[in-house]
């Protein structure tokens, strides 16, 4: 039976792959709207079930919808989604508004599903980092029981949404003009407002807000995510949030300690049975754009730990406009 399915932020970087994902995936729609912005009203998006005008989202009416997958910012959805839950359809959030909310269920798709049917009109896609870690973390949680675990993120530009591609895109133009004085000093600053520091052929070491204790935004999520997803409020995270010149694609060096020693064996069985992940061999190394534009999340350098022993360390990348973001949220709505 057809779904009556609306896209929130259809023009934005992940509302754009939210559509190709539904086409590509069959999705059941008998229906299709697209609504954003003021800015975007109005626009003719073509579709695989035909043209369709994109609505101001302020004055839609989500009466008859059933499902609505929302990628607008957390603002707009904690003004917006309540309204679309009370008139009878099932949100599906990919901003942070309501992920810590006790009532809302915040699942990745092939980790937690059952935890999607305790909703109450709206479910929470969690935060394409720790999305990315997850689809490794879920199994070997499952096997074993997380008990810590220091993560350190390596963020595409992608996830501040298309100003971030473009931002990258300007600065590699502008810098790369004088190759002399990357390497010697006396770089001229391409004045882009978006990150703190230039983000062209540079790493920053400061990826969303700052906030308490010295930690950013982006770093507490994979904290109270991580317990949330994988229902284990006791686990202990590090976090260390890193953006990197890439265009699309989140890495996530990580490092567990279990319940129980796991030798590496065990792990690479597990991981290598894993829904929604590719197992690469250690010495062919996962990389961003190994993983632009598929589904699967891709896990490689798995190892024991040598310092504190009976662990295990990995690397996971994985493109966070697809499984991170707009793939997952599809999957949840193929759960629903």
């Amino acid at each position: 039976m057809g779904k009556r399915t609306a896209i929130v932020g259809a023009t934005g970087a992940v509302g754009t792959t939210m559509l190709s994902i539904l086409e590509e995936r069959d999705f059941p729609v008998s229906d299709l709207r697209m609504m954003a912005s003021s800015r975007s009203a109005g626009r003719v998006l073509p579709t695989k079930w035909g043209d369709v005008t994109v609505e101001d989202l302020a004055t839609a009416d989500p009466a008859g919808l059933d499902v609505a997958l929302f990628s607008a910012g957390g603002s707009r959805s904690k003004e917006f989604a309540p309204k679309f839950a009370a008139a009878g359809c099932t949100v599906i959030d990919n901003s942070s508004a309501f992920r810590q909310e006790p009532d809302v269920p915040l699942v990745v798709a092939q980790v937690n599903d059952a935890a999607i049917h305790s909703h109450n009109g709206i479910v929470a896609n969690p935060n394409c980092t720790t999305m990315v870690v997850m689809i490794a973390a879920g199994p070997l949680h499952r096997a074993a029981g997380l008990k810590r675990m220091t993560a350190t993120s390596y963020q595409s530009v992608s996830g501040s949404g298309q100003t971030g591609m473009e931002v990258l895109t300007h600065e590699l133009d502008i810098l790369g003009k004088d190759r002399e004085s990357l390497a010697q000093g006396g770089w001229t600053d391409p004045n882009s407002d978006l990150y703190s520091r230039p983000i062209g052929f540079n790493v920053l070491a400061h990826a969303g807000g700052f906030t308490e204790l010295g930690y950013t935004d982006e770093e507490w999520k994979l904290v109270n995510e991580t317990r949330k997803i994988l229902d284990a409020p006791d686990i202990k995270v590090e976090p260390f949030c890193v953006r990197v010149p890439v265009m699309v694609g989140h890495g996530i060096a990580a490092t567990m300690f279990f319940d129980r020693p796991v030798a590496v064996d065990e792990a690479k069985q597990i991981l290598a049975e894993a829904p929604g992940a590719q197992l690469w061999d250690d010495t062919k190394v996962p990389t961003p754009l190994d993983s632009a534009g598929i589904d699967d999340v891709l896990i490689g350098r798995v190892r024991p730990t040598v310092g504190d022993e009976g662990g295990i360390s990995l690397w996971t990348v994985g493109d966070n406009l697809r499984k991170g973001a707009a793939l997952n949220a599809v999957q949840l709505a193929e759960l629903l």
